[in-house]
């Protein structure tokens, strides 16, 4: 996959085919793109699962936190990562370690980690680096 230029479809595909997205690096805070994106994906008819260790146990947008992917107690058709480029290899990992695996990782605006990528791409996982899929819905 040409991660500098995906098909028109592509990105909207993956989002006509899931219906659970984990996102990783969710904040509380409402001034913070992580929270925006979830409260828009809820909003579409999403299953939003917040990842954040510091908050696991708690609630955000009314959802309950966890601590890990390994921690979410049900199948994630997709991780949505807002996290730096260079924490990207071990979300990955941990998402290909899932069973099931996820349909679909997502890299936010300014996230890209080509190794990454191609190791979700080894799995048969589609992979987006560098766009909002709040963004991609509009």
């Amino acid at each position: 996959m040409d991660h500098d230029a995906y098909p028109r479809d592509y990105p909207r595909e993956i989002l006509k085919t899931v219906k659970t997205i984990a996102v990783v690096g969710a904040s509380p805070n409402e001034a913070r793109p992580s929270y925006g994106v979830m409260r828009f994906l809820i909003a579409k008819g999403y299953a939003v699962i917040p990842i954040n260790p510091g908050q696991a146990g708690k609630k955000i947008l009314e959802m309950p936190v966890f601590a890990s992917l390994a921690d979410v107690p049900e199948a994630i058709d997709m991780v949505d990562i807002f996290r730096a480029s260079d924490a990207v290899d071990g979300v990955v990992h941990e998402a290909m370690a899932l069973t099931p695996r996820p349909k679909a990782v997502w890299m936010q605006l300014g996230v890209r980690n080509d190794d990454a990528a191609a190791f979700a791409e080894g799995f048969g996982t589609k992979v987006i680096m560098n766009r909002c899929p709040a963004i991609e819905l509009r």
